[in-house]
Order: structure tokens, then C-alpha cells, then sequence
């Protein structure tokens, strides 16, 4: 029997859960995703985090392709990555929704 190799998808959703993997990761997406527009501020003056932790959380989610920034000095500017959130929010749907009430009892 053939192994079967990872889809896309399921590479991408576990790049997407490991970046939800922390709280504080959680917090700045929900903070960046109540915004109206770019966020600019200090988040260390709002998260309980210091500032060079906060700045590995954001390269994460970065990295993750969650958010998104633009480096203005004095400034920084973060958002979210609107593409990315709805690609995220449709495979988590997707996994989520998934059917187990067939499954043969477990254990």
C-alpha cells in the first residue's frame, strides 16, 4: 500500500495552527482583526509581553502569512492579511465540519 502525500491544504493548516499554537499570537490577531484600518501603535504597551518576545509572536505570524506589516520609521504598521485570514478561516471550516458521527466506535 502507497503512502499518500500531503496535500496543499493540509500543509497550509498546520502552518496556520502552529502560528495559533501561543495565546499571545491569538491576542494580536483578535486586537489586529477589530481594527478599521493599520494598527501602529506600541502592542507591548497593551499586551503583557515585552517588546523583543512581541517582535518574535509578530515574525511568526508573518511568516504564517497572517498578518501583514510595513516598516514606516518611526513606524510600524500591522494588518491583517485579508487573503490569507479568509484561506485559513475556510480550511479550519473545512477540517472543523467534518463528519465523524459515522465513525466506528473508538476505544
Amino acid at each position: 500500500m502507497a503512502k499518500e502525500k500531503l496535500t496543499k491544504e493540509q500543509e497550509q493548516l498546520a502552518r496556520f495552527a502552529k502560528a495559533l499554537g501561543h495565546p499571545i499570537r491569538v491576542a494580536i490577531l483578535q486586537m489586529l482583526s477589530k481594527q478599521t484600518c493599520c494598527y501602529h501603535g506600541d502592542m507591548s504597551e497593551i499586551l503583557p509581553i515585552a517588546k523583543s518576545t512581541l517582535s518574535q509572536h509578530l515574525n511568526e505570524l508573518k511568516e504564517a502569512g497572517l498578518i501583514q506589516g510595513k516598516i514606516t520609521p518611526p513606524t510600524v504598521l500591522y494588518c491583517i492579511n485579508k487573503k490569507n485570514w479568509a484561506l485559513a478561516k475556510s480550511l479550519f471550516d473545512t477540517l472543523l465540519s467534518e463528519d465523524t458521527t459515522n465513525n466506528e466506535k473508538c476505544c
